[in-house]
């Protein structure tokens, strides 16, 4: 790319806007469009095309990544020595024959300053199929009119918008689902057959050109309890925003584009959809969220209930190993408790296990307490997002591996217990080791913690499991699992 003096980094994220955006142009256009940046050698490489949905395409294979051919060589050097348009009536391309017209492209100074860069960035060709058999029409050359607008706005770096909003937003208008233009007073001068339905079905009777936009729309939402803030901008065409119409039984998505010549603007396009359905199923899934975090919520709360009558059940025994036992439950119960209350308080059913396991590491310190040990308990490394169907049983194996450590191999002893979590795409490794006694003659034990670890790491979680003593002592066990 040329550079001008200009800014390289601003450039390209120009480019980026404008690739995010240049598909409404293609639609318009019902032609094919490539953008092309100039290289040092001279040459002029293709970094993007849009085919039109609106048409069939020129090219069968995407030209994006390829040098230009022989043929636009010339147009495409004209544009940029001259930093003007170049229009070719009709050339020939893989047998068919069409219409060239290459465009340049410049940016804006900054988002402050509407005054446009001096040299174009890149140029922008399109290609128009040439049909005998297609004979133009009210909305055909409106169509194009607007596509034309727009890529005069490009050429001197009126479009796209800074202040358009960033990002897909579900349901975003396209120009087939309805287009309404505006002049520079908010009236109607021409609207697609699609979008005198759409508004139609709104609520709004009759034709829509020679009316204006926002008072026809205001008998709609006048009787509405919410009414989004930017509607107004929108209906009017001042500003590039996106808002919701509602009705009683139809939602509309709208989409302004002001239109701009010489610095002022002349008008608007408004697109719009019918989005009623998209926006039924998202406040279907809000209610659905929220009745799920209530869920996760209810059950922590009943585990947490249950973890107190299993503490106090343990507190009126009399037996040693029964108040053991009993402990041993209230921790395991505990440790789900954890996830579900980790749960509760998000939006989707991946959670932060960090955030998990240092809560788990909480309830390790409660056992040292009672072994009379000090311990510490170190974490190297991340585990990352994981979903709830894995959280839960790595959460109840961890809490017993780790209160395993503390309580046989760190007992009436100080000592460390380190964690060790490496995570790749497919997998997960986890070594926990303790500097402490080691297991007794190199053999694992057969109690119920045990069997607990291998039935969730092994049958629950598909991973694998060992224990062995370095030769250095202590104990360590290493987890794998599979995450995909």
């Amino acid at each position: 790319m040329k550079k001008h003096g200009q800014s390289v980094h601003a450039d390209i994220e120009w480019l980026h806007l404008l690739i995010s955006e240049w598909q409404l142009i293609a639609d318009l256009s019902m032609a094919d469009l490539v953008l092309w940046v100039r290289e040092s050698t001279g040459k002029f490489y293709a970094i993007s095309n849009a085919r039109p949905s609106s048409a069939p395409t020129l090219f069968y294979r995407d030209i994006s990544s390829s040098d230009a051919p022989k043929q636009w060589q010339a147009g495409l050097e004209q544009a940029f020595s001259t930093g003007e348009a170049f229009f070719l009536a009709s050339e020939v391309f893989d047998g068919i024959k069409s219409r060239l017209e290459v465009v340049p492209v410049r940016r804006r100074a900054s988002s402050s300053n509407e005054d446009a860069v001096e040299a174009p960035v890149a140029f922008i060709s399109r290609h128009t199929k040439i049909d005998a058999t297609i004979q133009p029409n009210k909305i055909s050359i409106n169509y194009l009119r607007a596509a034309n607008d727009l890529l005069e706005m490009v050429a001197h770096g009126q479009y796209p918008d800074f202040n358009s909003p960033t990002g897909s937003k579900r349901g975003a208008p396209r120009a087939n689902d309805g287009l309404i233009r505006l002049d520079e007073d908010g009236d109607v001068i021409f609207a697609s057959p699609n979008g005198v339905s759409a508004f139609n079905r709104l609520g709004i009777d009759g034709e829509l050109e020679g009316r204006s936009l926002a008072e026809a729309a205001t008998r709609v939402v006048k009787d509405s309890n919410s009414v989004d803030e930017s509607l107004p901008l929108v209906l009017t065409g001042r500003a590039a925003w996106r808002a919701d119409i509602e009705s009683a039984t139809l939602t509309l998505s709208l989409r302004a584009i002001p239109l701009k010549a010489d610095g002022r603007r002349v008008g608007a396009l408004v697109l719009c959809r019918d989005v009623t359905e998209l926006r039924r199923q998202e406040r279907e899934l809000i209610t659905k969220d929220a009745t799920i975090r209530e869920i996760h919520h209810r059950v922590k709360n009943n585990l947490q209930t249950v973890s107190s009558l299993l503490r106090m059940q343990s507190r009126r025994s009399e037996s040693e190993e029964i108040r053991e036992s009993l402990d041993q439950a209230m921790r395991r119960v505990s440790a789900i408790a954890l996830v579900h209350d980790t749960l509760s308080e998000g939006v989707n059913q991946d959670l932060d296990f960090d955030q998990v396991f240092d809560r788990v590491l909480q309830l390790t310190g409660e056992v040292a307490a009672s072994h009379n040990t000090t311990v510490r308990t170190l974490v190297d490394g991340k585990f990352g997002q994981l979903r709830s169907e894995i959280a839960t049983p790595l959460a109840v194996a961890l809490t017993e591996i780790v209160t395993n450590a503390v309580e046989h191999g760190l007992a009436n002893r100080s000592g460390v217990v380190l964690v060790n979590a490496v995570r790749n795409p497919k997998r997960l490794n986890i070594d926990v080791s303790d500097n402490g006694e080691g297991l007794k003659n190199g053999e694992l034990g057969v109690g119920l913690g045990t069997q607990i670890i291998r039935t969730l790491i092994e049958g629950e979680l598909r991973g694998t499991i060992k224990w062995f003593s370095p030769k250095e002592g202590g104990t360590k066990v290493s987890i794998s699992l599979p995450l995909a």
